[in-house]
């Protein structure tokens, strides 16, 4: 139990800069939603039921362009699908009923799964789920706050939080690419997504992309 409750702790901290960075577009997103005439209840119900900030503001982007819900949906879809794949790899770390094991599933998101990557292969449940956890409820109060805030908040992008997205997920990246094959991996995915991105919708290319990660199959 020790053990365990420090591994609470050093999920907390280690979450806490990328939940300063959640924050950001988490008002970006809640700014951009309003801005689609998306009321401000639905704003809150979509943070706390899809918890996906990539997904999100491609769904709101694909009604901004005057598209179908339906085809807001397929993209939002389409960019959480990467979450099959790295929730495979962590649900060993699960253990329990099948709706516990579903409910804490549910906070396994980027940052949380690299922050409880232990890097040969296993999973600290504790870190997941402390890191989830926080981002969780960071998310879902800064897309409240932005969408609340829109009118004050004009134009997202003229603060430069639209570059928030891209840094994190660099942020992200960095530690797992200081080997060859990690960074061949990196390298060649975001060729694939590049490339693919002038042919298919939003969403479509980083679900090619993994395609990459073979290049780091252990046999």
């Amino acid at each position: 139990m020790p053990a365990q409750r420090s591994s609470y702790r050093q999920g907390l901290r280690l979450a806490i800069p990328f939940a300063i960075a959640v924050s950001g577009f988490g008002i970006t997103f809640g700014a951009l939603a309003h801005a689609t005439n998306v009321d401000l209840l639905a704003i809150v119900v979509m943070s706390a039921t899809t918890f996906g900030g990539s997904a999100q503001f491609a769904a709101v982007s694909v009604l901004a362009q005057g598209s179908s819900v339906g085809a807001a949906v397929v993209a939002a879809v389409l960019l959480q699908a990467r979450y099959v794949p790295m929730s495979v790899a962590a649900a060993p770390a699960f253990t329990g009923p099948w709706w516990k094991r579903l409910l804490l599933g549910q906070l396994i998101v980027d940052e949380s799964w690299a922050i409880g990557n232990r890097g040969d292969g296993t999973f600290d449940r504790a870190k997941i789920v402390a890191a989830g956890a926080l981002l969780y409820v960071n998310w879902v109060l800064w897309s409240f706050v932005g969408a609340a805030g829109a009118e004050l908040l004009k134009d997202p992008r003229a603060l430069g939080l639209d570059a928030a997205f891209p840094a994190l997920f660099l942020a992200i990246l960095w530690p797992y690419v200081r080997e060859r094959r990690a960074a061949l991996a990196a390298a060649l995915g975001a060729a694939i997504a590049l490339v693919a991105s002038l042919f298919v919708p939003p969403g479509v290319p980083i679900v090619v992309a993994t395609v990459a990660c073979v290049v780091g199959l252990r046999r």
